[in-house]
């Protein structure tokens, strides 16, 4: 049962009667609640929510989102938009996306809806549950329709060709209005049904592969070389604060973009960090000379689905490939039995883990109409001058779903 009493649902099947597993999708509700509505009550079923998403998201689980808000900037109007079964506080919650009114779009002075990403946030897709990704996108478009919020929706980095993007386009063609791609990258992506050892041998060239050890011997030689992979919280503020002094010292650092330059970045970090790992969701990697760090990995788990958060290296031994002999140890993910992928969340064409990874996990924008005769021809004056922009730099959007049709 629920936090109100209400049984459970975790296999959702909307019918063609108008019923989801018994309920009428007239009774599921939308919900806009601000920062400040959020309680415990609240994190307990966006916890259940994120474990039975349709698609793992880090980055909206509370646990991350919510270190987010209370550190990082964002719109003082930004708010959650909220699917429940039922009435608000009283049902299961069944959806879940940060938005917020922005301006300007691009290069263009126009209002527009998003959901909320930051810098050290690299994933955008909604939080949904199975079998109501269709609903959710009809009931969050309806409720901007009703709301004060001017412009279009735009949404940033969701995974392409995923349920929720299949759903928003359904929708978006059912209810006359246009979903447009309009960006998209290819991330470097972990998965197959293959051993760790397997996968190394298959997709890294035997010359690549003869140097990478003979250099990892050459560090051995230097001093005592040690890996390690810790899954729980032990000396787990210590990790943390080796793992920021390793970045800042780096370029990084240099550069100011590290996560230690600012108080609020560095607090964001801690905070998310100490949340995945009291929810059981926090994997720590590190590779280390007589005891001192060399390279250090962060990544989360959801679901069967993993993501590399960040990653820390000293350039002094950059020689070594110290990331990629770190990362080299991570092809374990593939012998592990609860997990099925893992995503990068690198930047595309990094040029490291790409040469390691060989699937990619597409990721996008997109821009849907909005209701109403002016909103929709400043949405489509926006969207001809985007498409004029592309040609004259001769900008290619891949769309896999394209592909498959």
């Amino acid at each position: 049962m629920d936090l109100s009493g209400f049984h459970r649902k975790d296999d959702w099947e909307i019918q063609a009667d108008g019923f989801a597993n018994g309920l009428p999708l007239s009774e599921f509700a939308g919900q806009w609640l601000p920062v400040s509505g959020i309680d415990a009550d609240l994190v307990e079923a966006w916890s259940d929510l994120a474990g039975q998403a349709s698609e793992p998201n880090i980055f909206y689980e509370h646990w991350f989102l919510r270190p987010s808000l209370a550190h990082l900037d964002h719109h003082r109007d930004l708010k959650l938009f909220l699917l429940w079964a039922g009435e608000p506080r009283h049902s299961q919650l069944l959806g879940l996306l940060p938005l917020a009114p922005e301006k300007p779009y691009g290069r263009w002075p126009v209002p527009f809806v998003q959901n909320w990403m930051h810098h050290n946030c690299f994933l955008g897709t909604p939080l949904v549950r199975k079998g109501l990704e269709s609903i959710f996108w009809e009931k969050l478009l309806g409720a901007l329709d009703e709301s004060e919020w001017p412009g279009f929706l735009h949404i940033k980095g969701m995974t392409i060709n995923g349920p929720l993007d299949k759903a928003l386009r359904a929708v978006c063609q059912g209810w006359e209005r246009r979903c447009d791609l309009v960006h998209s990258e290819a991330r470097a992506l972990l998965e197959g049904d293959v051993t760790a050892d397997e996968y190394y041998r298959t997709n890294i060239r035997k010359k690549k592969r003869k140097e990478l050890l003979r250099i990892k011997r050459r560090l051995g030689e230097i001093g005592e070389l040690q890996f390690g992979c810790h899954r729980d919280g032990d000396n787990l503020d210590a990790w943390i604060d080796e793992f920021l002094a390793l970045e800042r010292k780096g370029w990084k650092g240099k550069t100011g973009s590290a996560l230690d330059c600012t108080d609020a970045t560095r607090e964001f970090f801690r905070s998310a960090v100490h949340g995945a790992a009291q929810s059981g969701q926090l994997e720590r990697r590190d590779m280390r000379l007589d005891g001192q760090p060399i390279t250090m990995l962060v990544s989360f788990r959801s679901g069967r689905g993993g993501f590399g958060f960040k990653t820390a290296f000293d350039e002094e031994y950059s020689n070594y490939s110290p990331g990629v002999q770190l990362q080299i140890e991570n092809l374990a993910c593939l012998d592990s039995e609860t997990l099925d992928w893992v995503d990068s969340c690198a930047s595309e064409g990094h040029p490291m883990i790409d040469g390691l990874w060989v699937d990619r996990r597409h990721i996008g924008r997109f821009s849907i109409e909005p209701k109403g005769l002016v909103d929709r021809a400043v949405f489509r004056g926006v969207r001809l001058g985007e498409r004029m922009m592309g040609k004259i730099r001769k900008r290619v959007i891949f769309d896999p779903a394209e592909e498959q049709s």
